[in-house]
């Protein structure tokens, strides 16, 4: 017997069960029928937040950043290419601080670019500053197996 996975829908936040073999195919989501990986990245807020870092059952990894942060800007283009590499193993999602201060404040977030790791609603690792596509992918990989 296979092991289902949690897996919420980036459209409609629906909770969807997906047999863990047939991941790498990615699925559709059983309630609004769209794509549960889109390779792109997903904007989180305070009320989806919770549910994804929750109840997905594959890692998901936030990057806290603001509008204003030259940093944040310069690694938008490095997440959105890493977002479709790590995909469907790992969602990708982003928090706007300034849009999100309530998110910002809960996770104590001093410095942006943030990127934090969730794996069943606790962070498992955290680092700040922005990086290159080589050394994003090779710290979500050392901090989830």
């Amino acid at each position: 017997m296979s092991e289902n996975l949690h897996i919420v829908c980036p459209s409609c936040d629906g909770i969807n069960r997906l047999p863990a073999e047939k991941l790498s195919a990615g699925g559709i989501c059983g309630k609004c029928k769209k794509p549960l990986f889109t390779g792109e990245v997903l904007e989180l807020n305070a009320s989806n937040f919770s549910k994804h870092t929750s109840r997905n059952d594959i890692p998901v990894l936030v990057d806290f950043w603001a509008s204003w942060c030259g940093p944040c800007k310069m690694m938008a283009p490095v997440f959105a290419q890493a977002a479709q590499q790590l995909q469907p193993n790992i969602r990708v999602a982003k928090v706007n601080t300034e849009a999100e201060q309530q998110l910002s404040a809960q996770f104590q977030i001093r410095s942006i670019p943030t990127l934090a790791l969730f794996k069943a609603g606790k962070e498992i690792a955290r680092t700040a500053g922005a990086m290159d596509l080589q050394n994003l992918i090779s710290w979500v990989k050392q901090n989830t197996t």
